[in-house]
């Protein structure tokens, strides 16, 4: 607490309390001039609800949708990465014309607008993609099939997976852009005179990526790659306008149903920053932990 308080300034405080003026004068613009009729005692139903069937609380609505959003993000952050990392290896190579390509692709990606990326690559690409290798029969046999619980575990409801891997395709070629541009970064950091020495060895070209590049470089973009991965779930809301059924998805369907426009989205914002800023300390102690083992 000792340590907490001497970090404190005066202008720390002047800021809360602005913070606690201004929410405040909202509230009231909410409640005086819009007429809102707060009803926060149905909100708690649509986070879980007892199955009289199963004769235990389940998740309901919007943690149906966090959990599909965490799975969302988490596939997408595994592709995004995987497409990065040839991004970023393609930007750095010694052929011009896989560098132009490469280049071409990331400030493509970089410099249209994320919504209109997300429905080229959704209707050029995903949809083509699901009824090309016949995904939606597939995903819709195991789900009347008995033995689907591995598959709804790691996928949630299987009606709904064709849907579901079109916002993870869609989502990880639109971040990869930007996880391409900074392990081209970490790549082009590491000192020429260690990939020098490596050729002098004899060291073939994927052997110096392997070996002596590519780790390096990955543990020094460690900290944008954690920022990125958390940008990416926030950006994920963007596909809830392809139908994929994420936190945002759900809390549109909810908002609509209930009419509980301010309390839907107050409860759905609490669960992103929670989400969000747990990874954000988590990603900020490993930094730590990583930093001192490399110091030792």
């Amino acid at each position: 607490m000792r340590s907490i308080k001497a970090r404190l300034h005066w202008l720390d405080l002047v800021i809360v309390v602005l913070l606690f003026l201004f929410v405040g004068y909202v509230w009231q613009q909410i409640d005086g001039k819009l007429n809102y009729k707060w009803d926060w005692a149905r909100v708690p139903n649509y986070l879980f609800r007892y199955d009289d069937t199963a004769e235990k609380w389940v998740a309901n609505v919007l943690i149906l949708g966090l959990v599909n959003t965490i799975r969302i993000s988490i596939y997408a952050s595994l592709l995004a990465i995987l497409f990065g990392l040839i991004l970023g290896v393609a930007r750095t190579s010694r052929n011009l014309a896989v560098r132009m390509l490469a280049r071409t692709y990331l400030e493509l990606l970089r410099n249209i607008p994320p919504l209109v990326v997300i429905f080229i690559f959704f209707f050029f690409l995903s949809e083509q993609l699901i009824s090309f290798f016949n995904i939606e029969s597939w995903a819709y046999a195991i789900a009347r099939s008995e033995n689907a619980e591995v598959w709804t575990f790691l996928f949630g409801d299987m009606r709904q997976f064709p849907a579901l891997i079109s916002g993870i395709i869609v989502l990880a070629l639109f971040e990869s852009a930007f996880v391409g541009e900074i392990l081209r970064a970490g790549i082009e950091s590491v000192e020429t005179g260690q990939r020098e020495a490596a050729r002098s060895l004899g060291m073939r070209w994927s052997d110096e990526m392997r070996f002596i590049v590519l780790p390096q470089a990955l543990r020094k973009t460690l900290p944008p790659l954690a920022n990125q991965f958390i940008t990416l779930i926030k950006d994920s809301a963007i596909i809830s306008l392809i139908s994929v059924p994420d936190l945002t998805l759900r809390a549109v369907e909810m908002a609509n149903s209930t009419r509980l426009l301010f309390e839907t989205w107050i409860v759905a914002a609490g669960l992103y920053f929670i989400l969000c800023f747990g990874l954000s300390l988590l990603f900020r102690s490993l930094e730590t932990r990583i930093g001192r083992r490399t110091s030792k």
